[in-house]
């Protein structure tokens, strides 16, 4: 159930696309499943369509649906390839962690660091 909340500060297509990640992450919206058309969500919502189509296009862009035409919008199989790429680069960090000797606490650290500073550079060869 998707809920938008008028007096956030957060804007409705971040509520939005932020609702339907989590969704699609935890897996209650399954890969293949077709998520409802963006008219038919935005009435459904009380929303405009370009709020719905960009929360949408966000999506995409992330991989987390695939819009096939006029069949419609699905959730795409690639965040399960992304949550699996995650997965071995977690356990590529841990042992990297491991063979330097710092404890899970500081690479806790190091890992929040990294995920708030933004997206990383490319490592130069």
């Amino acid at each position: 159930m998707i809920v938008i909340d008028a007096a956030s500060p957060v804007p409705p297509f971040e509520q939005l696309r932020a609702q339907l990640a989590r969704q699609i992450q935890d897996r209650t919206l399954a890969v293949g499943a077709r998520l409802p058309t963006i008219r038919h969500l935005a009435a459904d919502l009380g929303l405009a369509v370009n709020t719905v189509g960009r929360a949408y296009r966000e999506l995409e862009e992330a991989g987390l649906i695939e819009t096939r035409g006029r069949a419609g919008s699905f959730v795409s199989a690639a965040g399960e390839e992304g949550r699996e790429r995650a997965r071995r680069a977690a356990a590529e960090y841990a042992a990297v962690i491991a063979s330097v000797g710092l404890d899970a606490g500081e690479a806790i650290r190091i890992v929040q660091a990294a995920l708030t500073s933004g997206p990383a550079a490319p490592a130069s060869s």
